[in-house]
């Protein structure tokens, strides 16, 4: 059995297997139940946040605690999320699960809607703020103060959190970033790929050295133009071939429910293999349940958690049922899914396919902003987990500062090793695979054990701002004044 062989069974038949399905589907459907479906009763009212915040039209809020404004922080999160996931996951999805992982794709999407809002939104509650008044937060942080205080269950909460962080912490040792990156533009231009690793690692370390702050400004103006951009190049795509659509969504459904027959260059998928790589990859791409989100979302200068939450609809509906459907629509209407490409590489032929070489050229550059984007917001969630383990210690700016300049050069070995060993694109992803496993189940299990605590917020944010109900004086919208008034009383 050969490396590729022991991954796939490893991460397919057990980490990505049937019970880690069945654990996000249950638990999307438990919360959607618990809040009313909000999802889709509230869908509205998410646009319409966003859509406000985007444009400018939002009341500012009247909270200073944070680092960045609410446009910055979803800005910065959606910058991880569309990114190379889009272009490169998606597409290595459709290689190995066949057509029918986009339905399961859409699936995973409709529940990831309210799995990331209440994510997000118990990321803001349970947030603490340093001396600077800059807050911080995420999945470690609502484990702690909901599981381990609130409910009193320390060993789950122990569990969980070293999980999580073990799990998260592996992505800086398994980055596929910076491979996606110089696949894509190393094969337009006909120029090896570690050359143009090495030109994408400068460029992270310019941007990362500013700190949150710089990335938060950065993502805020680039995200809006690559959206716009992939999004008119990809529609313009399947309006030429818009005859094919109707047997491209009736092979997706098929595909879903059957398995699909060997093809061209496409090797064959079954109904199973077809399920999980689209949760996989759905999960990878637009981060509900997987915790990194909520790290940036948790700084957000916001007055009530589920603010910030409505951000977490409209991220997954933008990257899974806008970005990563033109992106399915666009590599299965050209043809281009049994050819035996894989990652970037498919999406760049798929879009040469449809617009001739200058749109590889252009999705080549766009990919590598997009990997910016994405690796700085990933540089930013990592950042989270670390202080989180290093508390106060003496050597907590010693070891911020040698995360924060060593995190580049894992991800650039990854280069290297996958070109001096020859590993294909659906190789190096299933190390991605194994890398978001583990943190996606702790925080899975820590969202279906708090679910009452973001069904509470959520009331009372329906009470406040939309007038359903009557606000309780008394509730605590974040965790924070809560604790200063045990600490009170404690005295």
């Amino acid at each position: 059995m050969n490396l590729e062989e022991f991954m796939s069974v490893l991460i397919w038949d057990y980490m990505w297997g049937l019970p880690m399905v069945v654990l996000i589907l249950a638990t999307g459907l438990y919360i959607t139940v618990r809040t009313g479906f909000f999802q889709f009763r509230g869908f509205g009212t998410a646009m319409k946040h966003a859509f406000r915040s985007i444009f400018g039209k939002e009341e500012a809020d009247k909270n200073d605690t944070g680092v960045l404004s609410p446009l910055e922080a979803m800005s910065t999160a959606l910058g991880t999320t569309i990114g190379v996931g889009n272009i490169g996951g998606v597409a290595s999805a459709i290689a190995v699960g066949g057509p029918g992982a986009v339905f399961w794709m859409w699936v995973a999407g409709l529940f990831g809607m309210i799995i990331k809002m209440s994510e997000i939104t118990l990321a803001v509650h349970y947030r603490s703020k340093d001396q600077n008044n800059e807050a911080y937060g995420g999945p470690n942080y609502y484990m702690k103060k909901g599981i381990g205080t609130e409910l009193n269950l320390k060993v789950i909460f122990k569990i969980l959190s070293a999980l999580f962080a073990f799990g998260f912490l592996l992505g800086y040792f398994i980055n596929i970033q910076t491979y996606t990156v110089a696949e894509a533009v190393g094969n337009t231009f006909d120029i090896g790929m570690i050359p143009v690793g090495i030109v994408y690692t400068l460029a992270l370390y310019v941007l990362i050295s500013g700190g949150l702050k710089s990335v938060g400004r950065f993502a805020s103006k680039l995200v809006p133009f690559m959206c716009i951009f992939y999004l008119g190049a990809g529609l313009f795509i399947i309006a030429r071939n818009a005859p094919a659509i109707p047997g491209v969504i009736g092979l997706i459904f098929q595909s879903a429910f059957t398995g699909t027959a060997a093809l061209g260059g496409f090797m064959g998928a079954s109904i199973s293999l077809a399920i999980k790589t689209g949760m996989a990859r759905s999960v990878f791409s637009n981060e509900a349940g997987w915790g990194s989100a909520p790290m940036i979302h948790a700084t957000a200068k916001v007055d009530h958690p589920i603010k910030q939450g409505l951000m977490g609809v409209f991220e997954v509906f933008m990257d899974t049922f806008v970005i990563c459907t033109i992106t399915c629509l666009v590599i299965l209407c050209t043809g281009q899914w049994s050819s035996g490409l894989d990652g970037a590489t498919l999406t760049l032929a798929a879009f040469e396919t449809g617009i001739g070489s200058f749109g590889r050229i252009a999705l080549a550059l766009g990919v590598f902003l997009f990997g910016l984007t994405t690796s700085s917001g990933i540089y930013a969630q990592m950042e989270v987990v670390v202080r989180y383990l290093v508390g106060e210690s003496k050597l907590k700016n010693a070891i911020l500062t040698f995360y924060k300049w060593t995190y580049p050069i894992p991800s650039l070995a990854m280069v290297y090793i996958a070109v001096y060993m020859g590993y294909p694109g659906t190789t190096v992803w299933l190390f991605s695979d194994f890398g978001t496993a583990l943190p996606i189940f702790a925080n899975i299990v820590a969202l279906l054990i708090l679910t009452p605590k973001f069904s509470s917020l959520l009331r009372d944010y329906k009470a406040r701002y939309l007038g359903q109900g009557k606000p309780d004086p008394d509730f605590h919208i974040f965790y924070e004044k809560e604790e200063n008034e045990i600490a009170h009383k404690a005295k």
